[in-house]
């Protein structure tokens, strides 16, 4: 069984050159040896280091993820999910991926050790990374990097981001369709991009419709089921108390729920919901009684796809490739009916 590069190549009476051209696709290499070494390799169970591969190909066949250990994001479901979307295509396209933790407000640095590594290929970032006004260099770097969601401030970044706006916009639409006219939203941070667009979407709707937002019905924090069962006690006990509901994520509508619940209110009698659902396994709508109205985007789905697009970008020698807008469909059930005043 051939344990190297060197041994490989003895076996089958080639330059060690030309296994390593044959073994990562240069196509001066012909097909007919290009399949007796790829043959001869699977027999052999011989994988190439990462640093010879690096050597043969200039590329270090990795994507770079940085995130910050203040969120504690890989505790999250919606983040495994994603990097499950990002690991399919890297598994696919045989690629390592690098996670890089850093402390908060050490992402620019992190980001430019990783991007002069050598270790990586492109930088997948996410928006939260790029929603801070002291990481927006990361733009200028020189370098292939992608990012899901929209960037706050305007960076040069290509990235993955679905339509929160028009998404939120829908789901209000559908509650005042409803006659409700009274709306709680309860959303991510303040600070990130997604809420700031989500608040505006449910805003943009009560405009058209002609009824005065009510800022007292909002409140903002990390996506967990604490928040919404906390938020929605806390809105509920505002004079004039919503009617209907719009909730970032299905874990926040279950944490409202239970919240509703302990109040004696029913769903959807008392109190309509509509919530995001980024089709986390963990959390289905049909988890919740009666299963959830949402609107609609896999997390899973644009992880996969946030790879790739950090694939073209190195195909492409660092270009940019174009920047994409996933509409967010809405999924009527059983949360949302008809406004009682």
């Amino acid at each position: 069984m051939a344990t190297s590069l060197k041994e490989l190549a003895a076996s089958l009476g080639l330059s060690q050159t030309t296994v390593s051209r044959a073994l990562n696709g240069y196509p001066e290499v012909g097909e007919k040896t290009r399949r007796r070494v790829l043959e001869a390799a699977e027999r052999a169970n011989y994988r190439a280091s990462t640093a010879a591969r690096r050597l043969a190909t200039g590329r270090a066949n990795a994507l770079g993820l940085v995130f910050s250990t203040e969120r504690n994001i890989l505790e999250r479901p919606i983040v495994m999910d994603f990097l499950t979307g990002v690991s399919e295509t890297a598994a696919r396209e045989g690629l390592d991926i690098v996670l890089t933790p850093t402390r908060a407000g050490e992402e620019a640095d992190a980001c430019m050790r990783l991007a002069t590594s050598g270790l990586v290929d492109a930088l997948v970032l996410t928006s939260p990374i790029l929603d801070e006004v002291r990481t927006s260099g990361i733009a200028d770097l020189a370098f292939p990097i992608v990012a899901h969601g929209r960037p706050l401030h305007g960076q040069s970044v290509p990235y993955l981001s679905i339509d929160n706006f028009g998404g939120f916009k829908r789901g209000a639409q559908h509650l005042i369709e409803l006659g409700h006219r009274r709306i709680g939203l309860v959303n991510g941070e303040a600070r990130q991009a997604y809420a700031q667009d989500r608040t505006e979407g449910l805003g943009a709707a009560l405009d058209e419709a002609g009824i005065a937002r009510a800022q007292n019905l909002i409140r903002y924090g990390p996506l967990t089921f604490t928040l919404g069962y906390q938020s929605t006690l806390s809105i509920l006990d505002e004079p004039q108390p919503p009617t209907a509901l719009l909730a970032s994520s299905v874990l926040v509508a279950l944490g409202a729920m239970k919240a509703l619940a302990e109040r004696g209110l029913r769903v959807p009698q008392d109190m309509s919901i509509v919530a995001h659902d980024d089709e986390v396994a963990a959390f289905p709508p049909s988890m919740a009684t009666p299963q959830l109205t949402t609107l609609n985007s896999s997390i899973r789905a644009a992880g996969a796809r946030i790879a790739e697009m950090a694939l073209e970008r190195i195909a492409s020698g660092g270009a940019p490739v174009a920047s994409e807008v996933w509409p967010v469909p809405l999924t009527i059930r059983g949360s949302t009916a008809e406004a009682l005043d």
